[in-house]
C-alpha cells in the first residue's frame, strides 16, 4: 500500500479495497460490521435516538484525543443526551490526497477503540479522496442510533422552574485544548481535552433519576451557549453561581491572559443537565462515582423570571446577566 492516501484510493478499485480491508475492516472489525451496501441489524423494541453529526477539526490530533475519538464520543453523547443506550454508528470519509496512510491508521485506530469503550458498534461507511487542497486533511461524518428506555423522556423543553443545573465536570477544556494546539499565541500550556463517550454517566443518573428534565451535550459554543438555548427552548430563566462553575486552573490562566469566556469555549466530555431539585444530589453522587464525570457539581437553578435569560451571580455576590453568545471564538473545534 502507498505511503500516502492518492485518488486512487477512492476510485472503488483495487486500491479501495486495500484500503479498506487494511485499515477500516482490520480496526473496526466487530460481527455487524458490512462489506455490503448497507448494515443489516437487529431491531429494537420501542423508540429510537437517531443522531447525525460532522467533525472537521483543525488540527485533527491534539492532546486529549483525535479527530476519531471526537467523531465517536459526539455521536454516542449526542444520542445519550436523548436517554438513549448507543447501539449503532455509521461512518463516512472524506481524505484529502496526500494525507498519510499511517496518520489514518492512527485515527481509524482510535475511533475503534473509543467505540468499544462506548459499547456501540460501527457498522457500515463509506469513504472519499478529495482532490489536494479540497478538503483539509480529513473530514468525518457520522451517524447514530440508540435505543431508549420507557418512561425516559429528555429535552430541552422540558426545563421547568426549580429545576437544579449540573454540568459534569470543568468546562471550556477542549476548546482551550484545541486553541493551544494551533500554537498561534505562543502559550504553553498543560491542557488536554475532554473529549470523551458519556452514556455510561448517563445510564447512571437515569437509574437514580429517570424523570430527569434535560441533558445537553456542552460542545460548540460550550454551556453559556446551551443555557441560552434552553432558556429559549422551555420559556425559562436560568440562575446561576459563578463561584460553583468548575474551571480548571490551567484553563482559567490561559483563558484568562487572552480575555475568554471558558463558559464559551467547546467541551466534549461535558453534559449540562437539569433535574428536579429533590433529585439533584443523587445525580451528582451517580456522576462523581462515574469515569468522565468525577466532577459534577451543581451550578444554578431554574427560575419563572428573567425568562430567556442567564443570570450569573459574581465572585464578589452581584449579578450580571451572562452576555448572549455572539461571534464565533474558536472555528473548527469539533
Amino acid at each position: 500500500m502507498n505511503d500516502v492516501i492518492t485518488l486512487a484510493h477512492g476510485s472503488g478499485g483495487r486500491q479501495t479495497s486495500e484500503l479498506i480491508a487494511e485499515i477500516f475492516k482490520k480496526n473496526l472489525g466487530n460481527e455487524f460490521f458490512t462489506a455490503d451496501d448497507a448494515a443489516v441489524l437487529p431491531r429494537p423494541d420501542g423508540k429510537i435516538a437517531m443522531s447525525t453529526d460532522g467533525f472537521i477539526v483543525s488540527p485533527w490530533n491534539y492532546p486529549g484525543g483525535n479527530i476519531g475519538r471526537l467523531a465517536i464520543c459526539g455521536t454516542v453523547n449526542d444520542i445519550a443526551c436523548m436517554g438513549a443506550k448507543p447501539l449503532y454508528i455509521t461512518c463516512s470519509y472524506v481524505i484529502e490526497e496526500g494525507f498519510p496512510i499511517s496518520d489514518l491508521e492512527l485515527i481509524v485506530k482510535t475511533m475503534g477503540e473509543t467505540a468499544r469503550e462506548a459499547g456501540v458498534y460501527i457498522v457500515a461507511g463509506d469513504t472519499k479522496v478529495a482532490g489536494k487542497g479540497q478538503v483539509d486533511k480529513i473530514f468525518i461524518t457520522t451517524a447514530g442510533v440508540g435505543i431508549i428506555d420507557d418512561g425516559v423522556a429528555t429535552s430541552g423543553r422540558f426545563a421547568k422552574p426549580g429545576d437544579k443545573i449540573i454540568v459534569t465536570g470543568d468546562v471550556g477544556r477542549h476548546g482551550t485544548a484545541i486553541l493551544l494546539a494551533r500554537d498561534e499565541y505562543g502559550i504553553e500550556a498543560d491542557v488536554t481535552s475532554d473529549c470523551a463517550p458519556l452514556w455510561e454517566p448517563v445510564r447512571k443518573v437515569l437509574e437514580v433519576c429517570p424523570e430527569i428534565h434535560v441533558i445537553r451535550d456542552a460542545t460548540r459554543g460550550g454551556v453559556g451557549t446551551v443555557l441560552y438555548e434552553i432558556a429559549d427552548e422551555a420559556g425559562v430563566g436560568i440562575k446561576i453561581n459563578s463561584k460553583e462553575v468548575p474551571v480548571a486552573p490551567e484553563v482559567r490562566g490561559v483563558t484568562g491572559l487572552l480575555g475568554l469566556e471558558p463558559l464559551y469555549l467547546a467541551c466534549e466530555g461535558r453534559m449540562v443537565m437539569m433535574c428536579p431539585a429533590d433529585k439533584a444530589d443523587a445525580v451528582v453522587e451517580a456522576l462523581k462515582g462515574t469515569k468522565y464525570t468525577e466532577g459534577a457539581k451543581i451550578i444554578g437553578e431554574v427560575t419563572d423570571t428573567e425568562v430567556g435569560r442567564v443570570v450569573m451571580t459574581t465572585e464578589v455576590g452581584g449579578q450580571t446577566y451572562l452576555p448572549k453568545p455572539g461571534n464565533e471564538l474558536l472555528p473548527r473545534i469539533c
